[in-house]
């Protein structure tokens, strides 16, 4: 098994909720004091050490259950981003994206545990396994940008089906970006996103 270096990239969609409503973004706390410090050069090393941190903790926890797959860690706008890839000994489990991305999102909040218990500060990394993320994300902005067009033909609102945050805020960005106004209703695990036609 092998980490890949640590790369900088550019988030696909801007951090921060969308909408009016913060809910779709638990994981927004206050900045580490390492992050308040400096400046944006302090900020990627901070986030850097988070992504080394859940690589290691995560090959620890490949190397128990007896699983394949890589590790690559990259900055990603602002925050850590993880990916358990295909390795040359096999493919990503996907057995760890479970049902709805449920263990996937138990498998994150542990990953952010073991940053915190390590940094002291609250992480909000980002996990991906066997491009599970990446693939919804882009089925998400499909979905996103085709319901816009809709709302925007009709002048009429059009609600989501339930998301986990992580969905609902790719289309709160991409509704953002289209011009239209989004909010998040109902309660976990079934809150979902209306996309509003402009006043």
């Amino acid at each position: 098994m092998t980490t890949e270096p640590i790369t900088q990239q550019t988030a696909e969609t801007p951090e921060g909720v969308a909408t009016p409503t913060t809910e779709d973004s638990p994981e927004t706390t206050t900045e580490s004091s390492a992050l308040q410090q400096g400046g944006s050069s302090t900020r990627k090393e901070a986030l850097e050490h988070e992504g080394e941190i859940a690589a290691d903790f995560l090959e620890t926890l490949l190397d128990i259950a007896d699983l394949d797959g890589d590790l690559e860690v990259n900055v990603e706008g602002d925050r850590a981003a993880v990916a358990i890839v295909d390795s040359e000994d096999g493919p990503a489990p996907k057995k760890l994206v479970g049902s709805g991305a449920a263990v996937l999102e138990a498998l994150q909040e542990l990953t952010r545990l073991a940053v915190q218990a390590e940094t002291g500060d609250r992480s909000r990394l980002m996990l991906d396994i066997a491009g599970h993320r990446a693939g919804r994300r882009a089925e998400l902005v499909t979905l996103a940008r085709r319901t816009c067009e809709t709302v925007k033909n009709s002048g009429e609102q059009a609600e989501l089906e339930a998301m986990s945050a992580f969905e609902r805020k790719v289309v709160h960005d991409e509704v953002l970006a289209a011009g239209l106004i989004s909010e998040s209703e109902g309660t976990e695990p079934n809150r979902y996103v209306v996309i509003l036609p402009q006043d």
